[in-house]
């Protein structure tokens, strides 16, 4: 059986957390090989690699995910 990694989360400074409104997501990168993103609410946590994150970020730096009304 495999243990679990321990993850260290780590909340965005932008993230403006209040406990009417606990959303915000987290981010772990101190387990080699993957990055973990927690939503902060449910607590459910999706894993990547370090590739695939760099991917994201580059992406979302660009606009690729921006969403217009």
């Amino acid at each position: 059986m495999t243990a679990v990694p321990e993850y260290a989360f780590r909340t965005s400074t932008t993230c403006k957390y209040n406990n009417n409104d606990p959303r915000c997501v987290e981010v772990a990168t101190n387990v080699p090989g993957k990055v973990a993103v927690r939503n902060s609410t449910t607590g459910r946590t999706v894993e990547f690699t370090p590739g695939e994150w760099t991917d994201f970020l580059a992406g979302a730096k660009l606009g690729e995910f921006d969403v217009t009304a």
